[in-house]
């Protein structure tokens, strides 16, 4: 009999053990480093049961996703210059012929969706809901308001990370982007025009879509024809920062209108494809043009935010035009209508040191076709610094496959001197700046100017409203060409003062505000 109790206490101790320890390893695992950890710990314990067969039927999914889908509240300090909103909805607007607004007062207030990824209070929305704000308020399915913290954001893709201080929070689950077909049907789940959980339906209309609106301030990486022939005249490179933006959309038909930005674009099973981020319209409402970025690389995005509070990026360091039927550039000796032609080699990049070549047309990345430039950027937006990537390389009618090792922001950029071209921060303004490019200089009819390239909340430029893409001429009346022009001058004011002259697309501007 007592060996039977010994046994049996023996059993009892066991099972307690384990299951503290299963504890444990389930507390260790839900705040695991990675999105994808937490993601498939959660849905291991909560899989999601919605068939997608049959006839369209969109009430699993659409009940599935739509707690997981917050409001997101954001406030502004109010300003005493403003400026254009950073809006996709608005530049987009512009783009197919609103029409150029003047520079207004920054809104005191505006919203738009996000996406809940983890039970802990991980956010997925866009750079552009959460840019500049002094105060991020999410709205949960439930009515309560939690205030946000910014985790991190990446102009680069519009995506950004933000965190509520709640936990057992409804989670929508990540799907695999590179599995959308053209055909499919999708639902956008956000918050448009201020109203309540809306849920449409559409089917995706194109992959791989670049529209042009997060880099149209930046120039580089894909180099323009015109660009190039002069590149073959003169044999002078690009004298331009590198454009790091990375667009790449899902095109869909279902309904997206302004307040949708940061919301969800699931597929009829309720897994996440794509956070919707603009739309193309000319009256700034739905006109069946709506873009999401895909989910594979907003997880990767997400994951950087998480495990270093920034993006590492990796380059393959090259500038190209993809190809067409069209007529070539002159200089280009190619029959080929597909792929990416390398059009200059960055030198020190990765692409250099694998031994890749100005001619060369690159067909394949990973034994994935290229055919054009989002192709490339989105797969290649996935990696990070030290990855390694496969190119298969037409060159001479050979097929040839290279392995870049992709390597860091320094190695991107060409100037005149094929050296990195690198933002630098002048901290009394709170503003990073670069040169102008000749284009620029030419495009506006100015003979100097450094380009704004980013602002710092709560410093001298965000505080009277300058935005990123305005271009410096003069500071304090002198000519500025160089971050090191504009710190020469700015001793140079009187009564206390810096004066500022500059120009963008809407005009010309002067304005003062007190040395700090």
């Amino acid at each position: 009999m007592k060996k039977i109790l010994g046994i049996t206490m023996l059993a009892a101790f066991i099972g307690g053990a384990a299951a503290i320890g299963g504890y444990k390893l389930f507390e260790r695992n839900e705040t695991g480093s990675t999105i994808s950890e937490k993601q498939n710990l959660y849905f291991a314990n909560n899989p999601l049961k919605i068939s997608s067969a049959g006839t369209a039927d969109f009430t699993q999914a659409a009940a599935a996703v739509a707690p997981g889908v917050v409001h997101i509240k954001t406030t502004y300090e109010a300003k005493s210059g403003g400026g254009r909103s950073s809006s996709p909805f608005d530049m987009f607007d512009d783009f197919f012929g609103g029409g150029g607004r003047q520079m207004q007062r920054q809104p005191r207030a505006a919203s738009g969706s996000g996406v809940i990824i983890s039970q802990d209070g991980y956010i997925v929305t866009n750079n552009h809901v959460v840019e500049n704000a002094s105060k991020v308020e999410v709205v949960l399915t439930d009515r309560r308001k939690v205030e946000a913290k910014v985790i991190g954001r990446d102009p680069n893709t519009d995506l950004a990370l933000i965190k509520v201080n709640a936990t057992g929070l409804p989670v929508v689950k990540m799907g695999n982007s590179d599995n959308v077909q053209v055909g499919e049907w999708v639902l956008a789940v956000g918050f448009p025009l201020d109203l309540q959980t809306t849920v449409t339906a559409g089917i995706v209309s194109a992959k791989n879509r670049s529209i042009g609106i997060i880099g149209r301030e930046q120039q580089g990486g894909e180099i323009t024809e015109e660009e190039y022939r002069e590149y073959q005249r003169t044999g002078k490179r690009p004298d331009r920062p590198a454009n790091t933006s990375i667009e790449s959309f899902i095109q869909t038909d279902a309904a997206i209108n302004p307040g949708n930005s940061g919301g969800a674009l699931v597929n009829a099973s309720g897994e996440l494809v794509g956070i919707n981020s603009a739309i193309a319209s000319q009256s700034g409402y739905n006109q069946g043009y709506g873009f999401a970025i895909p989910v594979n690389l907003a997880r990767k995005i997400v994951d950087d935010f998480m495990k270093y509070g920034s993006v590492k990026r990796g380059y393959i360091g090259v500038n190209f035009f993809p190809l067409s039927g069209e007529e070539k550039p002159e200089g280009v000796k190619t029959s080929e209508v597909s792929g990416l032609y390398v059009s200059d080699v960055v030198a020190g990049g990765g692409a250099a040191a694998a031994g890749i070549k100005q001619g060369d047309i690159i067909k394949k990345v990973d034994g994935v076709v290229i055919n054009d430039s989002p192709d490339l950027q989105e797969r290649i937006g996935r990696l990070n610094p030290g990855d390694k990537v496969k190119l298969s390389v037409l060159r001479e009618g050979s097929l040839k496959d290279i392995t870049v090792t992709l390597k860091g922001e320094s190695s991107v950029g060409l100037t005149a001197n094929n050296t990195a071209t690198k933002s630098v921060e002048v901290s009394k303004l709170g503003a990073t700046f670069a040169p102008a490019t000749q284009a620029q200089k030419s495009k506006f009819g100015i003979s100097s100017g450094v380009v704004v390239t980013s602002v710092v909340t709560g410093k001298a430029f965000d505080n009277i409203g300058v935005e990123k893409g305005l271009i410096i001429t003069k500071v304090n009346g002198q000519p500025v060409n160089s971050v090191a022009d504009v710190q020469k001058a700015l001793p140079m004011g009187r009564n206390n003062m810096i004066s500022i002259s500059g120009v963008s697309e809407q005009g010309t501007y002067n304005f003062s505000f007190p040395a700090q």
